[in-house]
């Protein structure tokens, strides 16, 4: 059948389906979890104006001048606000040392959540800082904050699901999630001819796992997005009509002991008549609490334990440190071996 990334309809946990309704998609989860990494999500319930007003919204911030985006470009560790073409290098979070030689060109903006998200609770103002809202667009804040929560709630009810795919307790995830280390990162890779050089080997957007625990993803349906599948080849994939792409983190993968898989991706759009091909995509990460400890889950221990435990602090920051500061993590040999055994499809 060669490789496929398996949609799922989410519809019996969003609707409050029957037990064994929700029993049989924890089993698609599982399996899609276990062989993929990826899956696609129908059946989501955010609705689709709230998608469009997205989209429009993004559109009004990247058409902005260059110069005017600069200005809220932030520090490598405070993940918020504008990233420019080429200022970071995605497959350093995993140490491969050969993107340092082209830097990846997309662009984006970074929302997540805020130290006033949760008040009364002590957090590092670095990690929950507040959000940077472009005065040019005063039409941007409120529908990227709209799709904000209902991605929010999408990967809050795949967690649900998960704990019933894991065999665990009901709401086994919500003491590891209830102040989450949560970062909307909009993208765009359709920019003005002669900001890139189009020569060569153009990465839109360099290998890598995600680093968290579960990513939603909405996407424009054109080609770009490659998965690194078990055969150790890159494949093209797309979002089924109104789908959303989820993929597992890395903190997913060290908890389940690798049961489930955190997947090599990239972005490579393509180039018709010199230009690249417009693609947009925003990317919902579900991190986890910064003090929460990342232990093998009980259910998942098997032969033998793959990981030390590692707080969602140490862990993010090191693969922080590595794509948006250019400081390759040395903490992520066994992904980068993955990365230079791959070959591409031929």
């Amino acid at each position: 059948m060669g490789f496929q990334v398996p949609v799922i309809d989410l519809g019996a946990y969003v609707e409050g389906g029957s037990a064994p309704e929700r029993r049989a998609v924890a089993r698609r989860i599982d399996e899609a979890a276990r062989t993929v990494g990826f899956m696609q999500i129908i059946g989501h319930g955010i609705p689709r104006r709230v998608i469009d007003d997205f989209a429009a919204a993004l559109d009004a911030f990247f058409e902005l001048e260059l110069e005017a985006k600069k200005a809220y470009r932030t520090p490598p560790q405070i993940n918020r606000g504008y990233s420019p073409p080429k200022s970071e290098s995605l497959s350093l979070s995993l140490g491969v040392e050969s993107a340092t030689r082209m830097n990846d060109f997309f662009e984006a903006f970074n929302i997540g959540a805020a130290l006033s998200d949760y008040p009364g609770v002590e957090l590092p103002a670095d990690d929950y800082a507040e959000n940077l809202w472009p005065r040019e667009t005063p039409e941007f804040r409120p529908p990227v904050l709209a799709y904000f929560t209902e991605a929010a709630r999408v990967a809050r009810t795949l967690t649900t699901a998960f704990a019933d795919a894991l065999d665990l307790p009901p709401g086994y995830f919500d003491a590891f999630t209830d102040h989450s280390l949560d970062v909307l990162r909009m993208n765009n890779y359709a920019l003005p001819p002669g900001t890139v050089d189009l020569d060569g080997d153009l990465i839109g957007m360099g290998e890598h796992t995600d680093y968290g625990i579960v990513t939603v993803l909405w996407a424009d349906q054109a080609p770009g997005l490659q998965v690194l599948g078990a055969d150790g080849v890159w494949h093209d994939v797309q979002p089924a009509d109104d789908a959303l792409l989820v993929n597992l983190g890395d903190l997913m993968s060290r908890w389940t002991n690798e049961r489930w898989l955190s997947t090599l991706h990239r972005v490579k759009p393509p180039i018709v008549n010199g230009t690249i091909q417009r693609r947009r995509s925003a990317a919902y990460f579900h991190d986890g609490n910064i003090d929460a400890v990342i232990t093998t889950l009980p259910s998942c221990v098997g032969d033998g334990v793959k990981y030390e435990p590692v707080t969602v602090a140490d862990h993010i920051r090191a693969k922080l440190a590595g794509s948006r500061a250019l400081q390759p993590n040395t903490g992520a040999t066994r992904e980068a071996a993955r990365v230079l055994a791959a070959t591409e499809r031929p």
